[in-house]
């Protein structure tokens, strides 16, 4: 399977967040914790929704969080 263009930090923002599992974001945000490492490995391009909703549980901005590289 090809990696997408857009990449991301999360992994990066949830260890600095004291260890945040993939779970506690997944609660956070209302999707499954299987959604969360797809995203993170870059198998999955989350909605427009779900990518600004991440972004918030960081305090980010979207473009700091995700990169789109296409």
């Amino acid at each position: 399977m090809p990696q997408l263009p857009i990449s991301n930090c999360i992994r990066e923002l949830r260890v600095a967040q004291g260890e945040m599992t993939q779970l506690e974001l997944a609660k956070k945000i209302g999707v499954t914790r299987q959604t969360i490492n797809a995203i993170e490995l870059g198998k999955y391009s989350p909605s427009l929704e779900v990518a600004f909703k991440i972004a918030k549980v960081f305090g980010r901005p979207l473009e700091e969080v995700f990169q789109y590289e296409g």
